[in-house]
């Protein structure tokens, strides 16, 4: 309970009183036994000093600190300067296994069933018979460097297992929430063509002797219209984003081809200059506009990750009933464009728009270096929205 209130300096802290109380005792027992080493008192107090006092940063620098300790820890032991049976280095050992990442030719589980059976035979020897003599003291240190590093990576696991509930019960969440919108969609939609449905029928019978009220029905209808459109695309955003950010996007107003000097100036923060042309496309339908300025992101989001810092191109004009957008770039052409993710869902979302109006979409490599995304939207003035 109190490792979990403690966080960061405090337990730092903690440490440090640990080490230092715990190089106290070895200096302390050393200076009452007799000196019979070979060491002079000063190099057996300094030799303790570095078995003990890199504790205090063991949850900063885990491997180094441990790297530090053992080896004092075995200069100590081999001089006969302190017999701590590696308590140090197994103090020092747990968080490297907490920290470190599983690695295969570790034998975690080997390491925890052989300290398991050492403490087993230990128990029924008896831990003084067992610590008598050399043999006795070098199987005791294994244990408890091999208890240290499986209890270790026990914790770790258990965080790691703790880490991945949550994620589970927040895609759960998430789900439902989605599964409440579609419901809410499929109440939008059914009351919304029940409406118009109804008032178109008054318009249609009440049209040549009362036109005032079919004036009024056809009145209601726009506003129910536009109103099942609103939410249709705010919800239909937020069960396509995949993000808080991306769902608070869908509420924004949607882009449309006055936003693309402002991508060209995000993409140019980022190393990438673009030469942003759009001609004068004249009247073109809210859902072409949109199409336009998502294939002309994605595009973009494709350059800056993949080729920045680059020089890149992006034309934007009218055939006819029909608005072209093309994006080239002059940096690496082994590329891809992301099949998922973003306002557009990668390539997957830039065809589907464009497959929406009938039009052709083409991306890849250039021959002569870059890449090139192209697109043509035919429209008419009745298109239908993105």
């Amino acid at each position: 309970m109190l490792a979990g209130r403690l966080r960061g300096r405090d337990l730092i802290a903690v440490d440090a009183l640990a080490a230092v109380a715990y190089t106290a005792v070895l200096v302390i027992i050393t200076l009452d036994a007799p000196a019979g080493t070979g060491v002079p008192l000063p190099g057996r107090i300094l030799l303790l000093a570095v078995v003990g006092l890199p504790l205090a940063v063991r949850r900063v620098w885990p491997v180094p600190v441990f790297a530090v300790v053992l080896a004092a820890s075995i200069a100590a032991a081999v001089t006969g300067v302190a017999g701590d049976l590696f308590v140090a280095a197994a103090f020092a050992l747990y968080p490297v296994a907490v920290t470190q990442p599983a690695r295969r030719w570790v034998p975690t589980r080997a390491i925890g069933l052989l300290t398991c059976l050492a403490v087993l035979a230990g128990s029924v020897a008896g831990l003084p018979a067992w610590a008598r003599d050399a043999a006795g003291g070098v199987l005791l240190s294994g244990v408890l460097l091999g208890g240290a590093w499986t209890l270790g990576r026990a914790a770790r696991e258990r965080r790691a297992y703790a880490e991945r509930s949550a994620a589970q019960l927040a895609e759960r969440a998430v789900a439902g929430e989605r599964l409440r919108i579609a419901r809410e969609l499929h109440d939008i939609v059914a009351h919304s063509m029940g409406v118009i449905a109804v008032k178109a029928g008054v318009a249609h019978h009440v049209m040549d002797k009362h036109p005032e009220v079919a004036r009024e029905a056809l009145g209601a209808i726009e506003t129910t219209s536009r109103s099942a459109l609103t939410e249709l695309r705010q919800m239909l955003g937020v069960l396509r984003a995949e993000s808080a950010d991306d769902a608070a996007d869908a509420y924004a107003p949607q882009p449309g081809l006055a936003g693309l000097p402002v991508l060209a100036e995000r993409a140019a923060a980022t190393g990438v200059r673009v030469d942003l042309r759009v001609a004068d496309l004249g009247s073109v339908p809210e859902g072409v506009e949109l199409s336009v300025f998502r294939i002309v992101q994605e595009a973009l989001t494709n350059v800056v990750k993949h080729a920045a810092p680059a020089a890149c191109e992006v034309r934007v004009g009218r055939d006819g009933a029909t608005i072209t957008v093309e994006v080239t770039d002059d940096g690496p052409g082994r590329r891809q464009l992301p099949d998922d993710g973003g306002p557009g869902h990668g390539l997957v979302g830039m065809r589907e728009r464009v497959t929406l109006y009938g039009g052709t979409f083409a991306a890849g490599p250039r021959p002569g270096g870059g890449f090139r995304v192209s697109a043509s939207l035919p429209f008419r003035a009745a298109a239908v929205p993105a």
